[in-house]
């Protein structure tokens, strides 16, 4: 059964005749009556009552009927989508990491410009996004980087200052062995470079405190529970407020690279092209 059986089967139905449906749709009569003898076939019933007047649609006619019209509405719609190639539309599901202060510049500046796109945002630690694009639950996350892996294609997005943030002004390295780290979960690149740093110094902190959002992390250490790292422009707001002080990090660890990441052999979809087009536009503004 084609989408064309459909379509000739209305016809016939609509003017009760098949010389008619012939001269409407160009077709030499032969051929629409062995199209509609091939569709009684292929169903196993008859669909008309035919006499010396025309062709009259019997109950089960009347059945299918209602079916091709559903049928034909939903493949002209569909035809309709993926005909519309210059205009990205559909859902785009995105990873990213917190704290990233510009990616709502980004994410306005794309949606302004196709509003067809539904944007996705899942938040979690790199990590786990990693893991996700490459089981293509995702189209992309912002994650820190750079990631090494063969099937992972990257492009770098931001690059940023990490620090240490806590609730006193004064702070010592020593501070991390007397308080408790507040951090988020394994996996976070922001989580790696300290422990990286902390292993290289030779410190063992008190305790680590495991949180799953911003909010938690930066509310424990303005409540002086502990301390923790983030990048700096993620907390530029509440230092200015004096809600907590920032402490640098000594090179190499206190700079995080945010990179967007996808599958190297995932089909590049017009919608996923325009996004990764903003990206780059937005790299050539900072």
């Amino acid at each position: 059964m084609e989408i064309n059986d459909l379509k000739i089967f209305q016809m016939v139905a609509t003017l009760g005749s098949v010389s008619k449906t012939a001269a409407e749709l160009s077709y030499v009569q032969s051929n629409v009556t062995a199209r509609i003898k091939l569709l009684e076939k292929e169903l196993g019933t008859p669909l008309f009552y035919r006499n010396k007047r025309g062709m009259t649609l019997n109950t089960e006619g009347k059945r299918l009927l209602e079916y091709s019209r559903e049928i034909i509405a939903k493949f002209e719609e569909m035809q309709k989508y993926f005909h519309r190639a210059s205009e990205p539309s559909g859902v785009l599901e995105v990873g990213m990491v917190e704290t990233i202060n510009a990616l709502p510049r980004l994410l306005s500046s794309y949606c302004s410009q196709y509003p067809h796109v539904d944007i996705s945002l899942k938040a979690g630690v790199t990590e786990n996004l990693l893991q996700k694009v490459l089981d293509l639950a995702l189209d992309g996350a912002f994650v820190s980087g750079p990631i090494n892996h063969p099937l992972i294609e990257q492009e770098q997005v931001f690059q940023e200052e990490l620090v240490l943030v806590t609730k006193n002004s004064s702070f010592t390295a020593s501070d991390i062995t007397g308080k408790a780290l507040l951090l988020y979960k394994k996996g976070c690149g922001y989580r790696e470079r300290l422990e990286t740093w902390m292993k290289v110094e030779g410190l063992i902190p008190k305790k680590v405190m495991e949180f799953g959002t911003f909010e938690t992390i930066i509310g424990g250490v303005a409540a002086g529970i502990g301390i923790t790292i983030l990048p700096k422009s993620a907390v530029h707001h509440l230092v200015e407020s004096g809600t907590v002080h920032i402490h640098r990090i000594p090179e190499p660890y206190h700079e995080v690279i945010t990179v967007f990441i996808r599958r190297k052999d995932s089909f590049v979809t017009n919608t996923m092209q325009a996004f990764l087009d903003e990206i780059r536009l937005q790299k050539t503004k900072a």
